[in-house]
């Protein structure tokens, strides 16, 4: 009788034993798949975002933009795993985002042209032209005059070049919605509310109507400089009513690039915009007086 409780002690124990070794195995084994599963997933990650950026890469190496090819082999074995699409869009219009959409860093600014390019990026002068209306847009509902988000002032400097002498002359403007700030800077009040462009609702813009354009022959292009903040800009060749529009030359290019690995998936978007132009002293000095 002894001798048959031991034998049922030991067999209960060994039940026990092996119970709690599948658990932990299976734990393991488990923990095991997940990181086997991350690790994977990390990895197609990063295959998914190389071949996003191998999209943008060759858009920026051509000559000319297009649609690029929806797959391509990104593997040195020959197995079509990684691959991209790409697509190339043209900024030009009457109203668009300046710098494609992406912030303008402060005190540094991006270009609108008024004049088209050539095929070496060469600006065409012979182009300059004035404009009935040139109106810039920015800042949100959300940026509160006195608080830490307060919205942008903006500098626009327009920059024309006489088509007979060659003589190029620059006009500053300064808009500001935040009463407190411009006193003592001499800054034009911006007009408040709610307007509209290119899918972005924005709650200031230049004022009074048509200041940027107004009196200003062969126009070139115009700098614009986000003061205390960064800021998304856009642009509008129209009135304030959205009317006499005047189309503006192309700016350069929108790349979307969206790169795939696996199931993961990953997007890029950049802008592909014309030289910079180096002129330092437009925001230092040197300006027509209006």
């Amino acid at each position: 009788m002894s001798d048959r409780k031991e034998k049922g002690q030991i067999l209960l124990i060994v039940v026990l034993v092996i119970i709690g070794a599948s658990t932990i195995g299976l734990s393991l084994a488990s923990r095991s798949i997940i990181s086997l599963r991350s690790s994977t997933e990390e990895a197609e990650s990063q295959k998914a975002l190389a071949a996003a950026e191998a999209g943008i890469e060759r858009a920026i190496q051509g000559s000319v933009p297009i649609a690029l090819p929806g797959e391509t082999n990104l593997n040195p074995d020959g197995t079509v795993n990684s691959r991209y699409s790409t697509t190339v869009d043209q900024v030009d219009s009457f109203s668009f985002l300046i710098n494609g959409g992406n912030i303008i860093p402060k005190d540094e600014g991006a270009d609108v042209w008024i004049i088209s390019h050539d095929n070496n990026n060469n600006p065409i002068y012979s182009e300059a032209k004035s404009l009935q209306f040139l109106n810039l847009y920015w800042g949100l509902a959300s940026e509160v005059c006195g608080t830490s988000t307060a919205p942008a002032a903006i500098q626009a400097i327009v920059v024309s070049r006489n088509k007979t002498t060659g003589v190029i002359n620059s006009h500053r403007y300064v808009y500001d919605s935040c009463s407190g700030r411009r006193v003592g800077n001499n800054f034009t009040q911006a007009d408040l509310g709610s307007y509209a462009i290119a899918g972005v609702t924005f709650a200031n813009r230049t004022a009074p109507q048509n200041d940027l354009a107004k009196n200003i022959n062969d126009i070139v292009f115009m700098r614009v400089v986000p003061i205390y903040r960064d800021a998304v800009v856009a642009v509008s060749a129209c009135n304030h009513a959205g009317n006499n529009c005047t189309s503006l030359p192309s700016q350069g290019y929108v790349i979307n690039s969206t790169g795939t690995s696996g199931s993961a998936v990953k997007k890029i978007t950049v802008f592909k915009g014309y030289p910079q132009t180096y002129l330092p002293y437009l925001s230092y000095g040197l300006f027509v007086a209006n």
